[in-house]
């Protein structure tokens, strides 16, 4: 073999090392008959937060679908969230990654994050076409021109309220696409969550009849702590569900354990604890619908392609796309605190929505 008769366009290459033909099947170029040639490379920068990584994940789904031999190089603050077999170079941002970045060359680049760190990135990759925002003057500034909508709706909050686009329709407009319903991927260890399955199975047996599962994941995290719903309204929660023939489990993260200790015995619903992402996700996966509020569940739960109820208050509810399995409650009047940490009110309007509607939209969906 000849140095120039090696495959350096060939997705399966993989540097210094040798490649899963040449490892399984003992292939070799240039006669290897699985030798597939790189239509395009394409970078995406979206380091965070988590729910975010993943409701951007429809961009991969299009991409393959226009490029079906595309090379997919991502850039996240949170690997493990990413589903590993549908991008070939998964980078966590370190100053490794970046080096690696910068020599690299790619068709199409694209930025998501409106953090400095992302801008200036995408600002020094070289690509034949960059979408999203970039650093420049010292400031956020825009890769292409449909990018200003994104990046005005996140200045203003008046063009926020009004804006009528999803993140979805609005992220694929900023990379010149059409958003058709792509759904999200997400990485589930499939024999983790058959585990749960399992012991949900062997748990929920009532004389061989088998309660819907209803996951009320508590939590919403810290930053907009006007989303949190009233611990007692998701204890009426589920003794209501209890009584119409569901089982509720409780879901949640650490900063939840002891609020969801607390419900559980109070209501007799079952809480398995909190978990890595990993179990968390396959975990979820078992639940035949999901009662959140605006949080990382949300996108887990449309990955996963769940039905679910969505409690908003804050946000723009034109913002979420739940694929037609679920349901937006927000409270009978207008949130006065719009992406509000605090509520100007006193108490937040979280606690205007009743345990009782959220019920009858349950039992709507289900």
């Amino acid at each position: 073999m000849n140095f120039s008769e090696i495959k350096f366009d060939c997705k399966h290459f993989k540097g210094s090392v040798p490649c899963k033909p040449n490892k399984r099947y003992n292939y070799t170029c240039p006669e290897c008959p699985v030798y597939t040639k790189i239509e395009k490379r394409i970078l995406i920068i979206k380091l965070g937060a988590l729910g975010d990584v993943i409701r951007t994940t429809p961009l991969l789904v299009k991409y393959k679908e226009l490029y079906p031999n595309a090379h997919f190089t991502w850039v996240t603050w949170s690997p493990s969230i990413l589903p590993q077999n549908e991008i070939e170079i998964i980078y966590k941002l370190d100053a490794v990654s970046i080096f690696n970045l910068q020599t690299a060359e790619f068709d199409i680049a694209i930025n998501l994050d409106k953090e400095e760190e992302a801008c200036k990135l995408l600002t020094q990759i070289n690509s034949v076409e960059k979408f999203g925002f970039i650093w420049k003057d010292n400031h956020i500034d825009i890769a292409n021109k449909v990018s200003e909508h994104k990046l005005f709706t996140g200045l203003f909050d008046d063009l926020s309220k009004n804006n009528t686009k999803s993140y979805l329709e609005e992220i694929f407009e900023i990379c010149d696409l059409k958003f058709n319903l792509e759904p999200y991927l997400i990485n589930l260890n499939e024999t983790i969550s058959d585990k749960w399955k399992k012991q949900f199975s062997e748990l929920n047996d009532e004389n061989g009849k088998r309660k819907p599962l209803i996951g009320l994941n508590t939590g919403c995290g810290p930053r907009w702590n006007t989303r949190l719903w009233p611990t007692e309204n998701w204890e009426k929660l589920a003794t209501l569900l209890f009584k119409a023939g569901y089982l509720p489990v409780f879901l949640g993260g650490e900063l939840e354990n002891e609020k969801n200790i607390h419900l559980s015995k109070v209501t007799g619903g079952y809480y398995p604890g909190y978990f890595s992402l990993e179990e968390f996700i396959a975990l979820t996966n078992s639940m035949d619908l999901v009662v959140t509020q605006v949080s990382m569940m949300m996108h887990i739960a449309t990955a996963l392609q769940k039905k679910m109820v969505l409690m908003n208050n804050i946000f723009n509810k034109n913002e979420f796309e739940l694929y037609g399995r679920g349901e937006i409650v927000g409270p009978p009047n207008e949130c006065v605190c719009f992406y509000g940490n605090s509520c100007s009110k006193g108490n937040s309007c979280m606690h205007d929505i009743l345990p009782e509607k959220i019920l009858e939209v349950i039992e709507k969906n289900l």
